[in-house]
């Protein structure tokens, strides 16, 4: 039987948890496969959601430090409890006439590295429980606001009361707050009523599978996408049988003329097998995945 290892690139759709999306991967590869996300995408949001397979999943921490891209529809005048179109309204302001200079100007104060406010409902946590489960429970809690970097912030399109703006950023990022803050800076409140994730690192959009299209094994497999495609920027090592060996029993090995910080390392037959980082006049194994 085929080895399941690789990342499944998927489109998930509205009213799904990403947690939904690995229990319908489960049901196809069985229970004795380990599996994992990169990412959760609330249930509401669509868009590009990876699936890591066998030991692809010791490979998704590259993924969460990986840049995200969103497309986002912000509704202006209208703020909700979760920032976002599942909750409650709690402030209805008339949207003033705004010219799309106006939106540039304040897209552009949230552009770069800024200090942003989590939700509340969010699944930080606060005295070890989830921030949403205190907030669902009526607790009043603040979250600590804290830096993030968003790299591009673009105007697609504005038709009052919708902003639909693309988002490239890192780690960290809340669009519903997002949405939430540029309407507060338009002076009419808003909160965020549709998301796509259109990339994650290197998988886009346009190679998602629909989640509909996961029918059998054999539809899973025609999809499983190498696990080293999330390490694309990594210099390649290719090993001695040898060096194999000692990398694999968590030895260091002498470091070639490779001038990098870190490598990956290939075994004779081309088999991925660790992540190496360069100590002195040694190569040191990082993560071993054999």
């Amino acid at each position: 039987m085929t080895e399941l290892v690789g990342f499944l690139v998927i489109d998930k759709p509205a009213g799904f948890t990403s947690h939904d999306v690995v229990m319908r991967v489960r049901r196809l590869v069985g229970k004795t496969v380990k599996i994992g996300h990169a990412g959760t995408l609330d249930p509401a949001a669509t868009g590009v959601l990876p699936i890591a397979l066998g030991s692809a999943t010791r490979l998704i921490d590259q993924l969460v430090e990986a840049r995200k891209g969103y497309l986002g529809v912000v509704r202006l005048g209208v703020q909700t409890t979760t920032d976002d179109s599942e909750g409650e309204p709690i402030a209805t302001r008339p949207v003033p006439a705004i010219t799309v200079a106006d939106l540039e100007a304040v897209l552009a104060q949230f552009r770069g590295t800024i200090v942003q406010q989590p939700p509340v409902f969010s699944a930080l946590h606060v005295d070890g429980q989830r921030a949403y489960t205190l907030a669902r429970a009526g607790a009043e809690i603040t979250l600590e606001a804290r830096p993030v970097r968003i790299d591009q912030l673009m105007l697609v399109s504005y038709d009052p009361p919708d902003l639909v703006i693309a988002v490239e950023c890192g780690k960290g990022v809340y669009i519903r707050a997002l949405a939430r803050d540029i309407g507060t800076a338009l002076g009419c409140g808003g909160h965020l009523a549709a998301l796509q994730r259109t990339f994650v690192g290197p998988f886009r959009l346009e190679q998602a599978i629909p989640l509909a299209e996961l029918t059998d094994r054999a539809s899973l497999i025609r999809h499983l996408v190498p696990p080293d495609t999330v390490l694309s920027d990594w210099p390649v090592l290719k090993l001695s049988a040898a060096d194999v060996r000692k990398i694999c029993h968590g030895m260091a090995i002498p470091a070639t003329d490779l001038d990098a910080p870190r490598a990956r390392a290939y075994d004779p037959t081309g088999k991925l097998i660790a992540l190496l980082h360069r100590d002195g006049m040694y190569w040191r194994p990082v993560k071993v995945f054999t």
